[in-house]
Formats: structure tokens, C-alpha cells, sequence
């Protein structure tokens, strides 16, 4: 007689990971917080964020997304990428989330997506950025990055033109797959950032082409064991903390919102604005006392 047949292993832990409230009130206190959201140093004006990483990780769906959740609806924004393999982005331009009929003080740059080899976005152009030499609608040349000879170039760059958090977008579906080359040139990035004191996160979109429990319920996030080791491989690839990789599933075929996936977006949002916004404070703080030391995430 054969044995017991083995029981298919678990997909779903038994408790949370990582704690979350999923009501509309939750919802709603975060959209009230960041649309009062208060900059450590009003002279800057707004924080800029800086997204970068693979083609088609979904970098201005997630801009789109934040957009959707502020105008209350599924809105028309700016067009991304299908599903070609090269990067829809080509120009450095900065994205505004709009509240009504004002702006809220959060800028997005994304930039053209890394590629294997020699194609795609040259990571000496987003180091550019993150030190604000980039100007706006610079033209990205996949053969070569921006020099300080170059007349386009940004040779003295105001506060509020520079990065004050990178944020690297990766597929949960694709991580296991991104190129050794790839790899290497977000962790190029990483370093650089690292080196200026810039506090950095990673969001990881597309949950759902990775976890069928994700697809059919986004509450199943922090339950789900193929969402936490996604995120384990990309902390152990790019050196991003746990604590600072943010799931979301980024509007695409809604038509509607959806709480929970508000809930999600949010969340991202409100770290990546609360990371920016201690990093001004210690700029800030490094000014007045003569000096400018910063702490890097």
C-alpha cells in the first residue's frame, strides 16, 4: 500500500506579517494627512522623488495611481508603456499630484528604464538627477549620460532641483528575473545615493501576476508567503531593508477605485513623503549648524 499523499504546501501564513488596517477610514485619515502634509523646510516648495528601474516595472502607473487616489477617480494621466520590452520614457519631466484644483507639494521624476548591456537609461544620468544637474525635459540618450561640458547642463542646481528620496520600482513578478546587468546598475545607483545621505525605498508593483491569493484578494498581501519572498529576493538583490519595500497594485484596467488598493498606494506614498521630508529637516539642520550631516535608509 503506498503512503499518505503529501498535503500541498501553504501559500497563506496563519497570522499578518505585517500589520495593516484595511478600512475606509484609515483610507481617508492618510489622504486628509498627506493633503496637510507640512515640508520640514517650507523653502523648498515640495519634495522631489526620484522613481527609476527595469523597463515596464510599472514606475508611471505608479505616479498615475497616486494621482487616481487624489482627484477621487480613475483619471486620465500620462500614457506608460506596453508591454514592448523598451522604455516609454524619454524625457526628464517632472509629474505633480493634483488635490481639486491645487497641487500638493510631491514631485515625480521617472526616468527612462534600465536595461541589460549597454541599452536603456545610463546610470550616470539618474546619478545627474539625484544631484539635480538633469533640467527639465532633458532628452535621455541611451549611448551616453549628460556632462558638466555639455550646455544643457544643470551647474548649480537649487535645493528643490535635487532628489530627497529614490525610489526603485521592480515587479514582484519579474524580480527572480531581473539581469545580473540590471542588478548591477540599480545597485550602482543605490551607492551613489547612499553616499549623498539620500533615503531610499523600493516599490514593488504588479503582486498580483505574482500571487494568485493577491489576485483574487489584495488583503491577502501581508499573509501571502510568495509576497514576502519576492520581497526577500529583492531586499537580498538591491540591499533595500524589509521594513522599506512597499507592495502596491497600481491602477490599470479599473475602472473604478478600489479601497484597497487606495490603502496600499497610500501607504507607499506616505512613507516615501516622510523619508523625503526627514531628509530636507536634516539638510536643514546640517545648514544651521554649520555643516550638513544627513542619515541614509
Amino acid at each position: 500500500m503506498g503512503g499518505k499523499e503529501s498535503m500541498p504546501p501553504k501559500t497563506e501564513f496563519d497570522s499578518p506579517w505585517r500589520d495593516q488596517n484595511w478600512d475606509k477610514q484609515e483610507r481617508d485619515t492618510m489622504v486628509a494627512a498627506l493633503r496637510n502634509f507640512k515640508l520640514s523646510d517650507p523653502d523648498m516648495g515640495q519634495l522631489r522623488c526620484l522613481l527609476y528601474g527595469p523597463v515596464g516595472a510599472g514606475k508611471s502607473s505608479f505616479v498615475n495611481s497616486v494621482n487616481n487616489v487624489f482627484q477621487g477617480r480613475v483619471a486620465h494621466n500620462a500614457l506608460v508603456a506596453a508591454a514592448s520590452g523598451t522604455s516609454f520614457t524619454k524625457t526628464y519631466n517632472t509629474r505633480y499630484i493634483k488635490d481639486g484644483d491645487k497641487r500638493l507639494p510631491f514631485a515625480f521624476n521617472d526616468v527612462m528604464g534600465l536595461e541589460a548591456q549597454e541599452k536603456g537609461m545610463q546610470p550616470e544620468d539618474i546619478i545627474n538627477a539625484l544631484k539635480g544637474h538633469l533640467p527639465e525635459g532633458y532628452k535621455f540618450n541611451p549611448c551616453s549620460a549628460l556632462t558638466d561640458e555639455s550646455a544643457e547642463y544643470n551647474k548649480k542646481p537649487r535645493s528643490s532641483d535635487k532628489v530627497h528620496c529614490l525610489v526603485s520600482v521592480v515587479a514582484a513578478d519579474k524580480i527572480s528575473l531581473m539581469s545580473n546587468d540590471v542588478i548591477v546598475k540599480m545597485r550602482k545607483v543605490r551607492e551613489k545615493a547612499s553616499e549623498l545621505g539620500i533615503p531610499q525605498v523600493d516599490v514593488m508593483t504588479m503582486p498580483d501576476k505574482a500571487c494568485p491569493l493577491v489576485k483574487m484578494d489584495v488583503k491577502k498581501m501581508y499573509t501571502s508567503k510568495a509576497i514576502k519572498d519576492k520581497m526577500l529576493i529583492c531586499s537580498n538583490e538591491l540591499g533595500v531593508p524589509m521594513n522599506c519595500i512597499l507592495p502596491v497594485k497600481n491602477y490599470h484596467e479599473e475602472g473604478m477605485l478600489d479601497n484597497d488598493m487606495d490603502i496600499l498606494i497610500l501607504n507607499a506614498m506616505t512613507q516615501i513623503m516622510n523619508f523625503a521630508n526627514d531628509y530636507i529637516w536634516n539638510l536643514q539642520q546640517g545648514k544651521e549648524n554649520g555643516g550638513c550631516h544627513v542619515c541614509c535608509i
